[in-house]
C-alpha cells in the first residue's frame, strides 16, 4: 500500500483524507517524525497549500505529500481575514467565532455573506495537483450546533442552518475539502492509468 503524508495533525482532516483515499496508507507527518513548520507566506490559500506539500514532499525524498490551506472571506470587511484565516487571532475556536460576531454586530444579512475557500495539493515533490473549492453562507448572530470544528458553528446556509447544526451526511455532501479532496483523486487516478 503506498503511502500518503498528510501534512496536518488535525485528527478531521486525516479523518477526511483517510476516507477518501482508502487505496493508500494516510499518514501525518507528526506521525514519522517530521517536524517541518512551512511558512505560509503567499497570497493565495492555493500558494499556501502548494508550498507546503512540495517542501514537504522534497523533505522526504518524493513521497507523496498532500497539504491544505483554507480559511474565510467576509465580503462587507474586504475579504478579511482570508490568507491570515489561522493567525489573525490567538485563541479557541469559540473564542475566534466569537470574535468575529461581536465584528458584524448590527450588519444586516445581506452584509455578511461568508466564503470559505479550501485548497489542496498533492505533490510529490517534482509533479503538484492543485483544487481549489469553496462554500458561500452567512455569518450567523450566534454560536449554534455541535457537529463540527473550526468555523462551523458561525457558518450559516441559505437554509438556515450552520454547518455545527448538519448532520455528518448532509455535510459530507457540500463540504468544500471533500469535494476538492474528490477531485484530487481523480487527477491522481488519471495520472497513475498513463
Amino acid at each position: 500500500m503506498e503511502e500518503l503524508i498528510i501534512a496536518s495533525g488535525n485528527k478531521g482532516k486525516i479523518k477526511d483524507v483517510q476516507e477518501i483515499f482508502e487505496k493508500y496508507k494516510v499518514i501525518s507527518m507528526q506521525s514519522i517524525g517530521v517536524d517541518i513548520d512551512v511558512e505560509e507566506d503567499q497570497e493565495t490559500f492555493q500558494g499556501n497549500a502548494i508550498k507546503k506539500a512540495e517542501a514537504i514532499a522534497k523533505l522526504l525524498n518524493g513521497k507523496k505529500c498532500i497539504a491544505d490551506d483554507s480559511g474565510i472571506e467576509i465580503e462587507s470587511l474586504n475579504g478579511f481575514p482570508g490568507v491570515f484565516t489561522k493567525r489573525w487571532f490567538d485563541g479557541t475556536d469559540r473564542q475566534r467565532n466569537l470574535k468575529i460576531i461581536e465584528k458584524l454586530k448590527g450588519f444586516s444579512k445581506e452584509n455578511r455573506k461568508i466564503r470559505f475557500t479550501t485548497a489542496i495539493a498533492l505533490s510529490d515533490g517534482k509533479d503538484t495537483i492543485c483544487e481549489i473549492c469553496t462554500i458561500d453562507g452567512f455569518v450567523s448572530e450566534e454560536v449554534r450546533g455541535e457537529n463540527g470544528f473550526g468555523f462551523d458553528e458561525i457558518f450559516e446556509l441559505e437554509n438556515g442552518k450552520t454547518l455545527a447544526e448538519l448532520s455528518q451526511e448532509e455535510k459530507n455532501e457540500i463540504s468544500a475539502r471533500k469535494i476538492a479532496l474528490e477531485k484530487i483523486k481523480k487527477l491522481l487516478e488519471k495520472e497513475m492509468e498513463r
